[in-house]
């Protein structure tokens, strides 16, 4: 990362799939001093990522094919904490939290000024980076967050790649209610209304694997919104 004081040494990857916007976001960071990549979309973004060498990216959403959010928590899971500054036309609440809690640093709705963007970079830029620990605890329930594991003590439990990612998303807000659309958007990346009873199936599931009394469940109900974890 660059020290403070030197952004024009920032390396950043735009990974956006308008090519004017891209082109002409490219052209104002390039001018202000950045050196800049584009990638079209997720696919195209995967080999520059492994790579490694960035200071940042500024990652759409909605791409064409595999989505932003997939991207970004693959990341997560395999250990890249470059910073990442989620640039969308989608900019409402609790898509910002599910951007957020999918592992994105920063978020900027479109549209946007590019005077805050810049600000914006050059903020996480200063950012210190100190590696989060990978493991999420609540109570006796451990996930690695890296390795994808989960474990009541010393029990591993065997879950599907989805229920491990809403296990994720409900330890990262433990204590805090977890909305259905919030759920939606960060484990199908989709509209709530058409996973309404998926979404119940796959709690329920979950509930029964991950609970060692069955008269007092981790994950709560919150009638008409959504679930929370007990924060324990």
């Amino acid at each position: 990362m660059a020290a403070s004081g030197v952004m024009n040494a920032l390396r950043i990857l735009l990974i956006e799939d308008e090519a004017r916007l891209a082109n002409s976001v490219k052209q104002g960071l390039v001018e202000d001093g950045f050196a800049v990549e584009i990638a079209g979309s997720a696919e195209a973004a995967e080999p520059i990522v492994a790579r490694g060498a960035l200071d940042l990216i500024v990652l759409d959403i909605g791409l064409p094919g595999k989505s932003g959010l997939e991207l970004l928590r693959e990341m997560r899971a395999a250990g890249n904490q470059t910073p990442v500054l989620i640039l969308t036309a989608r900019g409402a609440l609790e898509e910002r939290v599910a951007g957020l809690d999918s592992g994105g640093d920063d978020y900027l709705a479109k549209p946007f000024a590019f005077a805050e963007l810049v600000a914006r970079i050059k903020a996480l830029a200063r950012r210190p980076r100190t590696p989060a620990s990978p493991i999420l605890k609540v109570g006796d329930l451990e996930f690695d967050t890296v390795k994808r594991r989960a474990k009541i003590g010393e029990h591993n439990l065997n879950l599907s790649p989805k229920e491990k990612m809403l296990l994720e998303l409900l330890m990262r807000n433990a204590g805090q209610v977890v909305t259905r659309d919030m759920i939606a958007e960060t484990v199908w990346d989709s509209n709530y209304s058409s996973l309404t009873n998926l979404i119940e199936v796959f709690v329920n599931r979950l509930r029964q694997k991950i609970d060692p009394r069955a008269d007092r469940s981790l994950i709560v109900t919150v009638r008409g919104v959504g679930y929370t974890m007990r924060a324990e």
